[in-house]
């Protein structure tokens, strides 16, 4: 495993992408399973597998480049379960995202939350082609 401290002194003002970088590597919650499917250069849809959940039992927000998605059932009486495969159980998901990168929609359906992300590239950023002239 890389050390990321060790960079640190090279490149000033980025304390915010070391961060970002080293809880990426250190983030370990494989639950629940999600998707990210591009469509496009600019378009992406994020999918994740929340079967058991509802919108109430679900938070999604968005503060400084990340986005946030929490679970937690609301449990209702007592079940008494012969097998339970279905897991509800609570659930933090950070997915690190591009400053220009805007959340267009969320919603939950057949037991998928469905994240439709864009991304705004600034013309200025986007790949200019250069003519050859002879």
């Amino acid at each position: 495993m890389v050390n990321l401290n060790t960079y640190y002194s090279s490149f000033l003002g980025s304390d915010r992408l070391f961060h970002n970088f080293d809880t990426f590597f250190h983030d370990t919650e494989k639950y629940p399973h999600h998707n990210i499917i591009k469509h496009n250069e600019t378009d992406y849809v994020l999918e994740l597998a929340v079967a058991g959940y509802n919108k109430n039992d679900l938070d999604v927000s968005l503060k400084k480049g990340i986005l946030t998605i929490k679970g937690e059932k609301k449990v209702t009486g007592d079940v008494n379960y012969i097998h339970k495969g279905i897991s509800t159980k609570k659930f933090i998901k950070n997915f690190h995202l591009v400053d220009t990168m805007e959340i267009q929609s969320a919603f939950c359906t057949d037991g998928v939350l469905i994240i439709k992300l864009h991304n705004n590239i600034p013309e200025d950023e986007k790949t200019k082609k250069i003519e050859i002239s002879s």
